[in-house]
């Protein structure tokens, strides 16, 4: 380089973008490996069998095969939803089991595999206030339903009030997303997608004021 030439520019480092961190490419090859099955002709026992393992292990939500299978046959709604709401109260048991029998050695290993040491305290704290509508609001809203199944389990909760109201919440939910895509086909797709989680959470927020205001009555 002479005296006469520039200094070459020093370009800032640039963040790395979501798809350079290896947590979220693992993350999104799992999502793109369970939309596959859509595509293929075991979409419904994929279903049932990632609605069981996301009950209590599995990160990905059962929301993203089942709409998918609704739009590929929206006639078939009744039969998706259904099959989604089994499977995941079967995994709910599962997890409920692992509370109950493996706290100790399994349960805790998916609790810090999902760094949820600290809001499996908290779920503590909902379950000596709630009692089992806690795991209602759990099953319909995007809180991780996994941590409350194990957490259930470990609790000793009445196994028969647990599957009632899984089968509540989680068939709730899963009937709930696949009717609005039987009645409005893929705008209202983009709009679950979308707004989801904050309805889910104000849905919960008004459930429990509701539990608030019983006990004050």
């Amino acid at each position: 380089m002479t005296e006469h030439d520039p200094a070459p520019e020093k370009s800032d480092p640039q963040p790395p973008t979501p798809r350079d961190r290896p947590a979220w490419h693992i993350h999104r090859r799992l999502y793109d490996w369970v939309l596959h099955w859509a595509d293929t002709p075991y979409g419904a026992p994929a279903l049932f069998l990632l609605s069981f393992a996301e009950s209590s292990f599995f990160p990905i939500p059962p929301d993203v095969l089942l709409i998918a299978l609704v739009l590929g046959g929206r006639r078939r709604w009744f039969k998706f939803a259904a099959i989604c709401t089994a499977g995941s109260v079967a995994g709910g048991i599962a997890g409920y089991g692992i509370g109950i029998g493996l706290m100790d050695t399994l349960g805790q290993r998916i609790i810090v595999l999902y760094h949820a040491e600290e809001y499996y305290q908290t779920v503590t704290r909902w379950y000596e206030t709630y009692d089992y509508w806690i795991v209602f609001i759990a099953a319909f809203t995007p809180i991780p339903y996994k941590v409350f199944t194990i957490a259930s389990g470990a609790f000793h909760m009445n196994l028969v009030a647990f599957c009632a109201v899984s089968a509540a919440g989680r068939g709730a939910r899963f009937f709930m997303v696949a009717v609005l895509l039987y009645a409005f086909g893929a705008p209202m797709k983009r709009f679950i997608d979308r707004y989801f989680d904050w309805l889910a959470l104000a849905f919960g927020v008004l459930l429990i004021g509701g539990f608030a205001v019983i006990k004050l009555l």
